[in-house]
């Protein structure tokens, strides 16, 4: 490993516009330093004031990310678990409600002896200490920063500040990248780099002077371009980068390596410069672009809209697991947007016959009882129509109801929390309906990884078994990460089994069913799984479940 002598410090920022890709930018540059040598460390700064993500609705801002400690973070730290391949968790995902609250906290138990408390310096130590703590936990060489939001918004500045703070403690271990976007209007044609300049000016003001701006625009930014961000944003013209739209995300580490980013941010840390090895990461970007079928699975959900228009944000861990094993297998799939309560009130052969040939269902993660109904007949008719069905958390919750009622004629079957069911057969543990009861939610739930026992002469075990996913191959040991508060009603469970529905894992602790799925010789592929494999995918090593699901597609 190349030496150092103090831990580097990466600050990296957003302008003109939201969802910038900052989180890739800063995913893409700790592999490049990770694939030098350098032990690197990314941390994620957020604005709001909840304590973590999991009480925000995923259409307000995406998917929260569940990391293996239970931490319920941005979708940002699953980038960095992508790229870096390297778990995350509660130390490398901070809010601006975990800062306040732990002032306040400490000001409650008189630990300021009097002071009086105020943002700055209390807030930016705070701030400053969680960067610093980082550093010292992991032993970094390099802590790679992104703050959140973009410059320029008042919730932000504290963290702006603590910036500044560090680079005049630390004079020539600290960098500061500003990630900015320069739009082509379609009624000019040409790139305008206005906004970049302006956002970087707002840096200015603040005491941040940047030592790269990396440009996001459609195409590659063109020399003359570049000169005027250059001039405008008192840097050199060699320290502008172009990160332009690529087909895939994870293009964007080679697109900086072949620009020499890694070699410019040692240069300027005074590190050793040593060549990012890219070979497996090359190897996997090639064979994103080859395939040799093409399939098409339904998403049957809720949570795809935002006004007037729809996004993938909201199941984004899904989807990127769906992309790891189709491109592991050379398959080329297609996602059908599914709005369950557009079945809840159509029927799910009028829906599926106007969406057109699928060859698989996915019911994934979901909250509360809209569209609830239409992910319980999508589930029907996966099982009916032997269509491929894989159930995450929610979606195998809901087809063990619709197993419920279609084969055991439970015809009122559902969670405990609809009062009027006699056949609660998704319901509440006890500690649960405790927590519920007082109204605490955030970060109360069945959360992180939790070990469970696969049972043998199952289709889960076979999975398992075939791809090497076993924590405890000897003890039959798996490990999935969970975000859930309902589980299966273990006082049904002899009458599912006997009835067909396949219990093949339960978890160590509790003995809670994790995974239910239907016999090879009755369906293709019907599997629900109360844990999130998604969360587990990585770009050079797939999920089996996802692997096995992609196949039976294919099939």
């Amino acid at each position: 490993m190349p030496s150092r002598k103090s831990t580097k410090y990466i600050f990296v920022s957003g302008g003109v516009i939201s969802g910038i890709g900052k989180g890739t930018t800063v995913a893409s540059i700790a592999l490049l330093l990770k694939s030098s040598g350098y032990k690197v460390s990314p941390i994620k700064f957020e604005n709001y004031l909840n304590i973590d993500a999991g009480t925000i609705n995923p259409i307000e801002h995406g998917d929260p990310f569940l990391c293996e400690d239970g931490t319920e973070g941005d979708m940002d730290i699953g980038s960095y678990e992508k790229y870096l391949n390297e778990d995350m968790g509660k130390d490398n995902f901070v809010t601006m409600g975990q800062i306040y609250k732990t002032v306040i906290d400490r000001e409650r138990r008189f630990e300021y002896n009097g002071e009086d408390v105020e943002a700055i310096p209390y807030i930016t130590d705070e701030i400053i200490a969680r960067i610093e703590n980082l550093a010292k936990k992991d032993n970094s060489d390099i802590v790679i920063i992104e703050l959140g939001g973009t410059a320029g918004e008042y919730q932000n500045l504290f963290y702006y500040e603590a910036s500044r703070m560090i680079s005049l403690k630390k004079p020539g271990d600290v960098l500061h990248i500003h990630v900015s976007y320069v739009p082509t209007p379609s009624h000019l044609g040409e790139p305008k780099t206005k906004p970049t300049q302006l956002s970087v000016r707002t840096l200015n003001s603040m005491g941040i002077q940047p030592d790269f701006v990396i440009t996001r625009s459609e195409k590659f930014l063109d020399q003359r371009r570049r000169d005027r961000v250059a001039l405008f944003g008192n840097i050199h013209p060699d320290d502008v980068i172009s990160s332009p739209d690529v087909d895939s995300v994870y293009e964007i580490p080679v697109v900086l390596e072949k620009q020499g980013m890694d070699a410019k941010i040692l240069k300027k840390l005074n590190l050793k410069n040593a060549k990012p090895n890219l070979t497996e990461w090359k190897k996997f970007i090639n064979s994103t672009k080859r395939h040799t079928k093409i399939i098409r699975i339904a998403i049957v959900g809720k949570y795809f809209g935002t006004g007037e228009y729809q996004l993938k944000d909201s199941y984004a861990a899904l989807f990127d697991a769906i992309d790891h094993a189709s491109w592991k297998l050379g398959v080329k799939t297609e996602t059908v947007w599914v709005d369950a309560e557009r079945v809840e009130k159509l029927g799910t052969e009028k829906v599926f016959s106007d969406v057109g040939k699928i060859d698989g269902i996915i019911v994934p993660i979901g909250w509360g009882e809209r569209g609830a109904e239409g992910m319980i007949q999508a589930a029907s008719f996966a099982r009916i129509n032997k269509v491929p069905y894989l159930g995450l958390c929610y979606g195998m919750q809901l087809a063990t109801i619709a197993f419920a009622r279609d084969v055991l004629n439970f015809k009122d079957a559902n969670t405990e929390e609809n009062k009027k069911t006699k056949h609660p057969v998704i319901h509440f543990i006890s500690e649960q309906k405790d927590l519920v009861r007082k109204k605490e939610f955030g970060g109360t739930m069945r959360l992180g990884g939790w070990d469970a026992i696969i049972k043998k002469n199952t289709r889960t075990y076979q999975i398992y078994d075939k791809h090497k996913g076993f924590k405890d191959k000897k003890k039959d040991l798996t490990s999935e990460r969970h975000r859930h508060r309902y589980e299966f009603n273990n006082k049904y469970a002899l009458e599912f089994e006997r009835n067909g529905l396949i219990i093949s894992a339960r978890s160590v602790k509790e003995n809670l069913v994790e995974i239910v799925e239907l016999s090879q010789k009755d369906h293709p592929f019907y599997l629900g799984t109360q844990g999130h494999p998604e969360y587990k995918s990585r770009p050079l090593s797939p999920h089996p479940i996802f692997l096995e699901f992609i196949t039976a597609c294919s099939k």
